[in-house]
């Protein structure tokens, strides 16, 4: 084991050796408290983090109204309005 090495990890960490002489003298608490402070926008943005992550990807009352159009037999597409939508979407997507 080398000695040297545990002197310089020992010195990043502020490990003091003792001494075997006077006693050191006291220099009382100069180590401060630690303190985390958030910014009003951090607060927000941790807020609606967590109101996204509680909230269902699914939205049910969609879900619900187009089922039930589609067992009604009422539900109905144009070929013109899905090409749009997925003309947007890709359009969307190369912007």
């Amino acid at each position: 084991m080398r000695i040297d090495a545990y002197n310089q990890v020992a010195q990043l960490y502020g490990v003091q050796q003792k001494s075997y002489g006077a006693p050191a003298k006291d220099k009382g608490s100069s180590m401060g408290s630690d303190q985390l402070s958030i910014s009003q926008v951090g607060y927000v943005h941790q807020v609606a983090k967590s109101a996204v992550s509680e909230a269902s990807d699914v939205r049910e009352d969609k879900i619900a109204k187009i089922k039930a159009m589609v067992d009604a037999g009422t539900y109905s597409v144009t070929p013109e309005d899905f090409a749009n939508k997925l003309l947007n979407k890709y359009n969307n997507f190369l912007a």
